[in-house]
C-alpha cells in the first residue's frame, strides 16, 4: 500500500462534519514538506501554496490550504499511536524477511522544544531502530532522560522482538528490562556501568582475574582517524555467584570492549562492558553487535539533527513534538529508500526543486 492510501484510511479523530480540512491532506502536506527540506508549519503552508498542482494530485483540499493554527491543532491533538503505527507498518514487510535482527533502543533530546533546559532535563524521545535496515520502528516521548527507564519496557512490549537482539545503553541496564525482553522471547545486549555497581565491580574484576580464549579485534580507518576495538568475552557463570547471576534473567555472557582512537595527534582509550543473554557465540559477533548499536546515533539521531534540523523545532503543544518527530523519521526512511548517489541532504533539496523527483520518492516507497 502506498502512503497516500495509508493516510486516507486513517480514521479522523475530529468531528468530521465540522472540519474544513481532511486529516489525510494535513498529514500528507506535512510529509511532503519534510521530504522537501522544510522544517515547520509555516514551511508546510509555503509548500502547499507554491506547489498547487503537485499537492492536488494527492490531496483534495476542499477549502484550500490549511492554516498554521490548523496544522498546530491537528498535530498537537492527534494520538501518537497513529504515526507510531505507521512507522511500524512501513518497516514490517522488510523486517519479516530478516532472521535474527538487532533492535537498538536509545533516547534523543529535542532541544528546541525547551531551549532553556540543561543537561538531562527537557523533552526526550526514546527510539527503537533496526540496525540491519536502518529503520525506525517505534518511539515514545518522555519528560526527561531519567524517565527512559519506564518508557523502554513500553516500547519493547509494542514490538515483535522474538529472536531479535535488543541493545540498550547503560540507562536501560535494569533487571526488569532484561526480564521483559526474555519474556518476549528476545535476547539482550545491555551496556554495563556503575549504575549497577555490584554487577559492574564483579564483571570488571572477572576480566582482570581471567584470561579469555574468545578474542576479536577490529580496525577502522578514515581520513583523520584510526580506531581499534578489542573484544573479550567470558561466560557469566564462571564469574558471578549464583545469587547474583539469578537476578538477571537469562544472563549468559559478559563482554569487554577496549577501544583506542587516534584522532590526529590525540589518542583516546576507553574500556566498556556489556552483558548479554546469548551464549556460545564468537567475540567477533559481539564486537559487531556493539558497533551496530551506535548506528542509532550515527544514522538516525545525527540525520534528525543535521539533515532535518530537528533541534530547531519549537512545536511543543500537546503531542506535536512526538508526532512531528515520527513524520521526520518516516521522511528519512523514504529519502534513504531513494537509490541514487546524492547525499540525504541533497535529496531533500532536489525534492524541493523538482516535483518529478519528489514523486519518485513517494512512488518508490511502500508502507505495508
Amino acid at each position: 500500500m502506498d502512503l497516500v492510501s495509508y493516510f486516507s484510511d486513517i480514521e479522523d479523530f475530529r468531528m468530521v462534519n465540522k472540519c474544513n480540512h481532511l486529516l489525510s491532506d494535513i498529514l500528507l502536506i506535512g510529509l511532503f514538506t519534510y521530504l522537501s527540506n522544510g522544517e515547520d508549519y509555516e514551511d508546510m503552508i509555503l509548500f502547499a501554496e507554491n506547489h498547487p498542482d503537485f499537492v492536488r494530485e494527492y490531496c483534495k483540499l476542499p477549502n484550500g490550504v490549511p492554516s498554521h493554527d490548523t496544522f498546530n491543532q491537528v498535530f498537537s491533538l492527534l494520538d501518537t499511536s497513529v504515526l507510531n503505527k505507521c512507522l511500524m507498518d512501513c518497516g514490517k514487510a522488510i523486517l519479516d524477511t530478516l532472521g535474527e535482527k538487532q533492535i537498538c533502543i536509545d533516547g534523543k533530546k529535542i532541544k528546541g522544544v525547551n531551549p532553556r533546559s540543561r543537561g538531562n532535563t527537557g523533552l526526550y524521545i526514546v527510539n527503537a531502530w533496526v540496525s540491519e535496515n536502518e529503520l525506525c520502528i517505534g518511539q515514545k516521548k518522555v519528560a526527561d532522560k531519567s524517565n527512559e527507564i519506564t518508557a523502554i519496557p513500553e516500547i519493547i512490549n509494542s514490538l515483535d522482538i522474538e529472536n531479535a537482539v535488543v541493545s540498550i545503553d547503560a540507562m536501560g541496564c535494569q533487571k526488569e528490562i532484561a526480564s521483559v525482553i526474555m519474556a518476549k522471547k528476545g535476547h539482550y545486549l545491555l551496556s554495563l556501568k556503575s549504575n549497577q555497581s555490584e554487577l559492574f565491580e564483579d564483571v570488571v574484576c572477572g576480566f582482570k582475574a581471567r584470561s579469555s580464549d574468545c578474542f576479536s579485534e577490529e580496525w577502522e580507518y578514515s581520513s583523520s582517524r584510526f580506531e581499534t576495538r578489542k573484544c573479550r568475552i567470558l561466560q557469566a557463570k564462571d564469574v558471578l555467584l549464583d545469587e547474583n547471576l539469578s537476578v538477571w534473567a537469562g544472563l549468559k555472557t559478559l563482554i569487554q570492549i577496549e577501544s583506542e582512537r587516534h584522532l590526529d595527534a590525540d589518542i583516546q582509550k576507553e574500556t566498556r562492558y556489556y552483558i548479554s543473554s546469548e551464549e556460545g557465540l564468537s567475540a567477533d559477533y559481539f564486537n559487531e553487535l556493539v558497533r551496530g548499536h551506535w548506528g542509532i546515533e550515527n544514522k538516525l539521531h545525527w540525520h534528525l539533527d543535521v539533515t532535518f534540523r530537528e533541534d530547531s523545532c519549537r512545536a511543543r503543544a500537546g503531542f506535536s513534538a512526538e508526532n512531528l518527530s515520527a513524520l521526520r523519521k518516516l521522511a528519512l526512511q523514504m529519502i534513504k529508500n531513494q537509490k541514487d548517489k546524492l547525499s540525504l541532504k541533497k535529496r531533500r533539496l532536489k525534492a524541493a526543486y523538482n516535483t518529478d523527483y519528489l514523486k519518485d520518492i513517494i512512488q518508490n516507497f511502500s508502507c505495508v
